[in-house]
């Protein structure tokens, strides 16, 4: 019998950068009238398409897609922002008795709509930020990043290294209060019903398949998006374009990086980011419905979504 529950049905689907996440939703909201909001905090931004693996015009018009393309790169958002975007889309996909799937890569994100988190009472200190700001464009991000998983590690295990803008808000916290940034972070009660689904592969076959991943963005014109997004005048320092993948593709246009040094480093920089993906959705979490992916996963999934659905 259909559930009865007053909550908001809501599927997540989780998993490591090239996982498979992607088609599995895909397959699942076509076959049971689902639509897709968008957690990938980098396929927010317009022109940034080929970098971010953003669905397909295909993909786009085979299953009805929220939160991608909803704002310029020098228009960043904030997790609060996106928090409330994302509400409101599932809220409005259920309105219209559609089934809401979160998916992305980016857990921070996932987890804050999934759990109601609510932003720190922290108030930003603008003195601070410039000076940690100054501080990182001395040093760089990764070394930054360093710093700050000496005062906070576990901001820094689930903060993207090369993300200098998450690094600076997580050291200012910590640095004007004394407390880590998840210390203060708080909850309320969400207004989902939540299945929570994991997608997993062997690690050296989701390397392989990043490896891959990255050779067909350059094959499909990655340099000529990038040269173009800075021909359009915006900013090579934007925090947009410090993302994996886009910030070496900035180097090779300046003529810092060679395009065989800036491949290997987004794949090992991407290999590392697989390994912080890890943190947010571990295998021994017992909410997390695991699928090794296989050809029969997304039906096996949509086999466990009827059932969540009770239909």
């Amino acid at each position: 019998m259909p559930c009865t529950d007053s909550k908001i049905p809501l599927v997540a689907i989780v998993g490591a950068t090239a996982v498979g996440k992607t088609e599995t939703a895909l397959r699942a909201a076509a076959a049971l009238g689902g639509e897709i909001v968008s957690a990938d905090s980098r396929q927010f931004y317009r022109g940034m398409d080929i970098g971010t693996a953003k669905p397909s015009k295909a993909d786009l018009a085979r299953v009805c897609h929220h939160l991608i393309d909803v704002a310029d790169p020098d228009q960043p958002w904030s997790l609060a922002v996106f928090q409330e975007a994302a509400a409101a889309a599932i809220a409005e996909i259920a309105a219209r008795g559609k089934l809401a799937f979160l998916v992305g890569g980016t857990g921070q994100y996932v987890r804050a709509v999934i759990e109601g988190w609510q932003p720190p009472a922290q108030q930003p200190d603008p003195r601070l930020r410039m000076a940690l700001e100054a501080w990182g464009n001395a040093i760089g991000p990764l070394e930054l990043h360093r710093r700050l998983m000496i005062l906070d590690p576990a901001a820094a295990a689930v903060n993207e290294a090369s993300n200098m803008r998450r690094t600076i808000r997580s050291l200012e916290v910590i640095l004007s209060s004394g407390r880590r940034l998840l210390d203060l972070r708080g909850k309320r009660e969400t207004p989902y019903r939540l299945l929570l689904v994991g997608l997993r592969r062997p690690r050296p076959e989701l390397y392989a398949r990043v490896d891959a991943r990255i050779e067909q963005m350059l094959a499909d014109g990655f340099l000529e998006e990038v040269r173009g997004l800075l021909e359009s005048g915006y900013s090579p320092d934007l925090p947009t374009l410090s993302a994996i993948g886009y910030r070496e593709m900035v180097a090779v246009v300046r003529g810092t990086m060679t395009l065989e040094e800036a491949l290997a480093q987004m794949k090992r920089l991407t290999r590392r980011y697989i390994r912080q993906q890890s943190n947010w959705f571990r295998d021994e979490d017992e909410n997390i419905h695991w699928f090794d992916c296989c050809d029969e996963t997304p039906q096996q999934v949509i086999e466990v979504i009827r059932e969540f659905r009770g239909v």
